[in-house]
């Protein structure tokens, strides 16, 4: 025993010991192939070389840069062909330029009592005095976050212009020139106003996004990568790249390439500055583009579009001749602190006027936000984009004349003026049928019968937040005349479509709306108005005559929870494990809490179900179809229960008593619904559906029995169960939430708020007592401990 003893100490001491590096260890730019590995040869630092610059870096399987020494500084770690890697003496490591001997970057860690360093299997460098840490790569990011490595607010990612932190809210941030904020992601802690003492954030090896704080027993979910979970042999890392986006890439061992699985961004028009200064970012087949507005400007770099743009002629060189050149379909981006007040009852032409009046503004945007606000841009740094999905027009001083981007050479001069003199019989037969149907609004407007049409400004008079107006023509074609049906619901049917700047989104067709355009308005505003990370985004609407009314929303990937819960026979869908499960519940229940308490205007949702619960790639949940209940409500209040006693398919087994008897309704309507949803979500399985298995009973009152006997492993999934470990401490939370959210009396049950902090753990539960405590169909007027939007009596 003692000799094979021996030689497995030997082994495991030299395979600790065999990264270590000693001070006086030097690593040299002329000999790329000299490196200092990790113990399983995974991670190596070297030299690698960028064209002409050389870097000390951190690379991955031989080739994917994960850290650069000096990289987040200002001149970005660039060293020379003969740079040299110094770990010196005194515990200072050190990047010096080979030619002239300066010192491009250090770890300034001379003196600190440092004996050894060593690369882990992590992808740490590590400086270290005897067995503690005194420097390390993951203390001292570039532009990289590894899995295992925390990121606290001290700490910052940059590439180029661009930043991104961690704030003491437990938001995210991207920055551009540490002053424009032009994304942020708010996590649930700050959604909830917890008070948090030191979040961090990490990146786990499965590819969720989370952030923690010592104070709190669980995290907070930011991302999924969209290979969440999935591969044995896959490194996921967060990275800033040089484009200003913030990114989720996978790489499996061997293959040397990555993969994007998730991006903060989708738009990278979006980016301030992407285009550089006076540059315009568009879309074309394969991507963003960046352009100059007109040919009154030079690209500043014709190899590189992104540098930017500049004048021909500057504004102070032509005193008496600056006109405003437009831009149809864009917007000048202007994110916080740059925002300025906005101008209301401003049209296009006063957007245009204001600017050139002015001797400090150099353009100006008008908003399509139907208020005419504009906003102003004074000399410093514009970013452009311009697509034709944009309602907006922008304005840019420049010197006259203007010279459009399409210019006409003599050598077509020929064929231009065969096609003017085409164009001019072509616009004037245009020119009587426009006159034919002005004449035909006009008689139309007048008459009864037909009702009045409003003209184009006022249809944009009542909408306060939505982002885009989109046309019928614009929507049809997006979708391919409608082609590509994804679902449907009480509301109308869902399509998919794609938009022109590239972005994929779902149109919802709605049906029965009966308010008039000003009504419709002025509701499709306050859907518009809610933002959170667990409700579907509207980008857009369109509204166009008495008959086409429809919505625009983000596209969610992985369609409706109800495919999962319960998967036709005709579809394999992927089983949800339990931490998904939870984690969807979860983000459900904050949805709706903030529909319920923190928007502006109180929404009730009155038809929560599977079916209206929507996941992205990450499985993120998202609530759908919010405020259309009130959107379709019928005028007269004799049809209301008429509505509710015909609704379609699984409707009506979620409903709250309450709202089938046509009581007063308030957010307690939801909080069963909620419970229903979250019954089925435990258990795979309909609540109101009766089968031989739950004795002929509703599935929810065969499972209080269950529990009740505490047999809480007969409600869960079985297929859950028997795939996986499932945290049944949280299974049973789940359970009595659930049961306490189906309580008959609107008052006995809990508030969103409320359901939210027990699933955390934050709320102690009491046990559910039986939630049909009375009689079927007894119900109290009284609904008090909800938010009463709106009355169905």
């Amino acid at each position: 025993m003692g000799a094979p003893f021996a030689v497995m100490l030997t082994l495991l001491f030299s395979s600790v010991f065999s990264t270590d590096i000693s001070p006086g260890s030097t690593l040299y730019a002329s000999n790329p192939t000299q490196t200092w590995t990790s113990p399983m040869k995974n991670f190596s630092l070297g030299f690698i070389a960028e064209g002409s610059a050389h870097f000390a870096a951190v690379t991955y399987d031989g080739g994917i840069t994960v850290w650069k020494a000096g990289g987040s500084d200002d001149g970005g770690g660039a060293a020379d062909s003969s740079a040299s890697l110094w770990f010196l003496a005194n515990g200072n490591l050190r990047l010096v330029n080979g030619s002239s001997g300066s010192v491009v970057w250090q770890s300034n860690t001379a003196d600190r009592g440092i004996i050894s360093a060593s690369l882990d299997d992590s992808g740490n460098f590590v400086l270290k005095n005897s067995a503690v840490s005194v420097w390390s790569t993951f203390n001292s990011p570039t532009d990289t976050i590894f899995p295992s490595q925390n990121f606290t607010i001290n700490q910052v990612l940059r590439s180029g212009l661009y930043s991104f932190s961690l704030l003491t809210s437990g938001n995210l941030a991207l920055r551009w020139n540490n002053s424009i904020l032009y994304w942020s992601l708010g996590s649930d802690l700050s959604h909830n106003k917890i008070n948090i003492s030191s979040p961090s954030l990490s990146l786990e090896s499965n590819g969720t996004l989370s952030i923690s704080d010592p104070s709190l027993s669980i995290t907070s979910v930011m991302a999924y990568s969209s290979d969440h979970a999935e591969g044995s042999d896959v490194l996921r890392f967060l990275r800033l790249d040089s484009d200003g986006n913030l990114r989720i890439y996978s790489s499996s061992k061997g293959s040397g390439k990555i993969r994007e699985r998730w991006a903060a961004v989708p738009n990278l028009c979006l980016v301030f500055g992407y285009c550089g200064d006076m540059g315009i970012c568009s879309y074309n087949d394969t991507g963003p583009i960046c352009g100059c507005p007109s040919l009154n400007f030079d690209p500043i770099d014709p190899n590189n579009r992104r540098k930017g743009c500049r004048r021909r002629v500057e504004i102070e060189d032509c005193p008496g001749r600056e006109t405003m050149l437009q831009l149809d379909h864009a917007t000048f981006l202007t994110y916080p602190p740059e925002l300025v007040p906005q101008l209301f009852t401003a049209g296009i032409a006063e957007c245009r006027s204001n600017c050139l009046n002015s001797r400090s503004c150099i353009a100006s945007t008008s908003l399509a936000d139907g208020r005419g606000s504009i906003y102003m841009k004074f000399p410093g740094f514009l970013s452009g984009y311009q697509s034709p999905a944009l309602r907006s027009t922008s304005f840019l001083k420049v010197c006259d004349p203007i010279i459009p981007n399409q210019s006409i050479s003599r050598k077509n001069a020929r064929g231009y003026h065969a096609w003017v003199v085409v164009l001019g019989v072509l616009g004037t037969i245009f020119g009587f049928v426009v006159l034919e149907g002005v004449l035909c609004l006009w008689l139309r407007g007048k008459s009864p019968r037909f009702g009045g049409l409003s003209g184009q400004h006022s249809l944009l008079d009542f909408v306060s937040g939505v982002s885009l107006q989109f046309s019928y023509k614009e929507l049809r074609s997006a979708t391919k005349g409608f082609k590509d049906k994804v679902g449907g619901g009480e509301f109308g049917a869902v399509f998919v479509g794609t938009l022109a700047n590239g972005t994929v989104v779902a149109v919802k067709r709605l049906e029965g709306i009966e308010q008039r355009e000003k009504l419709f308005r002025m509701e499709v505003a306050t859907i518009s108005s809610t933002h959170h990370l667990n409700l579907v985004r509207l980008i857009g609407f369109c509204c166009e005559g008495h008959r086409h009314r429809l919505l625009v929303y983000e596209y969610m990937q992985n369609r409706s929870l109800d495919h999962f819960l319960f998967p036709r026979e005709e579809f394999f869908e992927k089983l949800l494990s339990w931490e998904c499960r939870f984690t969807i519940a979860l983000g459900m229940a904050k949805g709706i809490a903030y529909l319920h308490e923190e928007c502006r205007d109180c929404i009730v949702h009155c038809n929560l179900k599977p079916e209206n619960i929507l996941l992205d790639e990450k499985y993120t949940a998202k609530v759908s179809d919010f405020g259309l209940a009130k959107l379709a409500s019928p005028k007269k209040d004799h049809h209301r229960h008429q509505t509710l006693a015909n609704v379609r398919g699984n409707t009506r087994g979620y409903l709250a008593p309450e709202l089938v008897a046509n009581l007063s309704v308030t957010s307690k309507a939801d909080v069963y619904s909620y419970g229903m949803v979250l019954l089925e979500i435990v258990s795979g399985r309909r609540s109101f559906e009766v089968s031989a298995e739950t004795d002929e009973k509703r599935f929810s009152v065969w499972a209080y029995e269950r529990f009740e006997k505490r047999n809480v492993k007969g409600i869960v999934d079985k297929g859950m169960v028997d795939h996986e470990e499932v945290d049944m401490s949280q299974v049973m939370r789940a359970i009595q939430v659930a049961f306490r959210c189906i309580r008959e009396q609107p008052s006995q049950r809990p508030t969103m708020r409320e359901v939210v902090q027990m699933l955390e753990g934050i709320t102690k539960i009491r046990k559910p007592p039986n939630p049909k405590a009375v009689g079927e169909g007894a119900f109290d007027e009284d609904v008090g401990g909800g938010n009463k939007c709106f009355d169905r009596s």
